[in-house]
């Protein structure tokens, strides 16, 4: 969903209240918890996390399933491992209707993602 929200909560309010409103509060809930020192704004029309104008993540709703974005998956999660089971490009992890977020490995993956990224580390995309 791309929206025309203009604040995070504006944004979260145009969701609907259903299973991808519950997935992105709790992926939301671990980034926040995982890396605190990023600001949640708009950014690209979805919920972008970063300080000033460097963004870590994105994240968003679309029709069947969570989105959430990170550059390069393959540079913070070279083996797979911590996304093992899940759906995955290569900038982004998709969470599914029956995708139950306690059973995976997402809290590390956005742990590790973010101190790559605070430290300088590139995990962005290449073009």
């Amino acid at each position: 969903m791309l929206s025309n929200a203009e604040t995070p909560s504006e944004f979260l309010d145009m969701l609907e209240d259903d299973w991808r409103r519950d997935t992105l509060q709790e992926i939301r809930a671990i980034i926040r918890w995982k890396a605190p020192q990023l600001s949640e704004r708009i950014h690209y029309k979805m919920l972008g996390y970063g300080i000033d104008n460097a963004y870590a993540f994105h994240l968003n709703a679309q029709k069947a399933y969570v989105s959430l974005y990170v550059g390069d998956i393959s540079k913070v999660d070279p083996t797979g491992d911590l996304l093992d089971g899940l759906n995955v490009g290569k900038g982004c992890i998709r969470f599914f209707k029956t995708t139950k977020i306690d059973d995976t490995r997402i809290d590390e993956f956005i742990s590790r993602a973010f101190t790559m990224w605070q430290a300088g580390e590139d995990i962005g995309c290449e073009l």
